[in-house]
């Protein structure tokens, strides 16, 4: 499965720079697809990634596969509990 197998609004796990965090599929085009992804002080910004970047899935829940070989559940990011 890859990122373009995913519908608009669509919801998965990313890996950012020090932990993996929530994201939904906002835009996609045949060049790219943005994701918009929740930041853990509550605000949202906006990454590119390709189309054929691969999925990973795990019980229903869809994840970008990372280069680190760190598990999702071990660092799961804390989002703002005010949102």
């Amino acid at each position: 499965m890859t990122l373009a197998d995913l519908p608009l609004g669509a919801r998965l796990l990313i890996r950012a720079r020090t932990e993996w965090r929530f994201a939904a599929v906002s835009r996609k085009t045949e060049e790219r697809i943005t994701l918009s992804v929740a930041s853990p002080k509550g605000r949202n910004y906006r990454i590119a990634r390709p189309p054929e970047s691969p999925l990973a899935g795990e019980r229903g829940i869809q994840f970008l596969v990372s280069e680190f070989a760190e598990p999702w559940r071990e660092n799961l990011s804390r989002v703002e509990r005010r949102w």
